[in-house]
C-alpha cells in the first residue's frame, strides 16, 4: 500500500522538525510526512550540539547564514519561551590573546555590527570582570549570545507536528527516491512505499547521499569532520562563568576550541575538528571502511588536505594527546589543568567540500523539481532552523 503525503520531509532533525512545524502549520492546510532512520529524533548532530544560540556575528552580511541566524535566534527564543523551554540569553567573549589577533577581531566586530548583533570591543579590565580567568588583551562582548537544550527543542516540535495531524515515522531509512510527472515515490528500509507532491531533504550526514538518490548532482561532497570535547571537573567549574572564544581561523568556519557553560549545568570544552572514520564516527576506532574511502579519494577532500595538512596534523594530535588539548585551552584560560578535564562524548559536523577544495562556508540549499535539498547546514543551523524551516515552507507553498 503507498502512503500518500502533499510533503515528506526526510530527517528528524532540528532543520527537518522545524521545516514540517512550518509547513504543517502554514495557511495551506497540508499533510506532512517526517521519516527519520534511528529509533528518535535528533540523534545526530542535532542531539550532540553543544546548545549554544549564536548571535549572527562571524557571518558574511547578507549571508544565508547571517539572515536565517539573526531571525532564528529570535524565533528560537520566542519559541522557548512559549513553551517553557529551558533557555538563557548569558553573554559570550571572543578574546584577542595577543596584538596580532586585533586585527581579525576588529574585522569579526565589524561584521556583527552589520549584522545587527549587539557587541563591543572591550578592554582587559572589562574582560576581567566578566570572566575573571580568562586571558587576553582585548575581547568582543556579545550579550546576546546564549544557551539552550536543541533536544528539548526537538521533543516539542515533535509533539506539536503530531498535534497537529502530521506523522513522524522513526526507524524508517530512505533508499529509493523516484520523481515522476506530478509526484515523488519514495522507498524506505521497511518496505514502506510513499507518494509525496515534495520532499524536503533534511538527512544532515548523508543530504548528498539522498540528493543523489533523487536525482540532484550537487556539486559538494558530505565530508564529516568529528569534534571531540572535554567538560571541566567540578571543582573547575569557577574558571568560566558563561562562553569563552578565541578568534577564529578565517580560512576555515570551524570556531577554535572554547569553553561553553551548558543548560543542564557543567562546562564543555572544545572541539578540535578531525576527518571522522565514518560519517557517524562519534568514536576515534569507528571506521565505514567504504565512506572513509569515499572522504579520502574525493578530489576535494584531497585538494584541502594538501593545502592545509599541517593545521589537520595539529588537530589530529590533540585528538591523541590531552595535554596538547589542555595546551590550546590554556592560551584561553592559564588555569586550565589536565586534572581538570573529563572526556566528554563527540559530535561529527557534516562538513560540505567543494570539488574546488573549499569548504562550502554558508548553507547550501539546491531544488531538483519537486525535491528541495538541504546540503550544507551546519553550524548555527540549530539556532537558524526555525527560520530556515519557515523560509523552505515558503518556497513550497510558493
Amino acid at each position: 500500500m503507498i502512503e500518500k503525503t502533499d510533503t515528506l520531509v526526510i530527517g528528524g532533525g532540528i532543520v527537518g522538525l522545524a521545516t514540517a512545524y512550518h509547513l504543517i502549520h502554514s495557511r495551506k492546510k497540508r499533510t506532512v510526512t517526517v521519516l527519520e532512520k534511528e529509533q528518535q529524533l535528533a540523534a545526530h548532530q542535532t542531539g550532540n550540539n553543544s546548545g549554544v544560540l549564536h548571535s549572527g556575528i562571524y557571518y558574511k552580511p547578507g549571508s544565508l547564514k547571517a539572515v536565517n541566524c539573526r531571525q532564528g535566534k529570535r524565533a528560537m527564543e520566542k519559541f522557548c519561551a512559549q513553551e517553557g523551554i529551558n533557555y538563557e540569553v548569558c553573554g559570550k567573549v571572543i578574546v584577542a590573546l595577543d596584538e596580532n589577533e586585533l586585527p581579525a577581531l576588529h574585522r569579526i566586530l565589524e561584521r556583527g555590527k552589520a549584522n545587527g548583533v549587539k557587541c563591543r570591543l572591550i578592554g582587559r579590565h572589562e574582560l576581567s570582570d566578566l570572566e575573571p580567568h580568562a586571558a587576553g588583551i582585548a575581547a568582543i562582548h556579545v550579550p546576546e549570545a546564549g544557551i539552550v537544550d536543541y533536544r528539548q527543542v526537538c521533543q516539542i516540535l515533535g509533539e506539536k507536528i503530531s498535534a497537529a495531524g502530521g506523522q513522524i515515522m522513526t526507524g524508517e531509512e530512505v533508499k529509493f527516491i523516484t520523481p515522476t510527472r506530478g509526484s515523488v515515490s519514495v522507498q524506505t528500509s521497511s518496505g514502506k512505499d510513499f507518494s509525496a507532491t515534495h520532499v524536503v531533504n533534511c538527512a544532515g550526514l548523508y543530504s548528498d547521499r539522498i540528493a543523489d538518490l533523487g536525482g540532484d548532482r550537487p556539486p559538494l561532497k558530505i565530508v564529516p569532520f568529528r569534534g571531540e570535547y572535554y567538560e571541566l571537573s567540578k571543582s573547575a567549574h569557577k574558571l568560566v562563568n558563561n562562553l569563552i572564544y578565541p578568534v577564529p581561523d578565517p580560512s576555515f568556519p570551524f570556531l577554535g576550541v572554547h569553553f561553553t557553560r551548558m543548560i543542564g549545568g557543567g562546562v564543555e570544552c572544545g572541539p578540535n575538528a578531525v576527518l571522522a572514520f565514518a560519517r557517524e564516527g562519534y568514536g576515534k576506532l569507528k571506521i565505514n571502511p567504504a565512506e572513509l574511502i569515499e572522504s579520502l579519494t574525493y578530489p576535494g577532500f584531497l585538494k584541502l588536505a594538501a593545502k592545509y595538512w599541517r593545521t589537520g596534523a595539529g588537530e589530529m594530535w590533540r585528538s591523541f594527546s590531552k595535554r596538547a588539548f589542555v595546551k590550546a585551552l590554556s592560551r584561553l584560560v592559564p588555569a586550565i589543568s589536565s586534572d581538570h578535564l573529563v572526556p566528554a562524548p563527540s559530535g561529527v559536523r557534516a562538513q560540505a567540500i567543494g570539488s574546488d577544495g573549499s569548504m562550502v562556508d554558508d548553507f547550501h540549499l539546491s531544488k531538483n523539481g519537486r525535491i528541495l535539498n538541504v546540503c550544507n547546514a551546519p553550524s548555527p543551523a540549530a539556532t537558524a532552523a526555525l527560520n530556515i524551516g519557515k523560509m523552505i515552507s515558503g518556497d513550497i507553498s510558493g
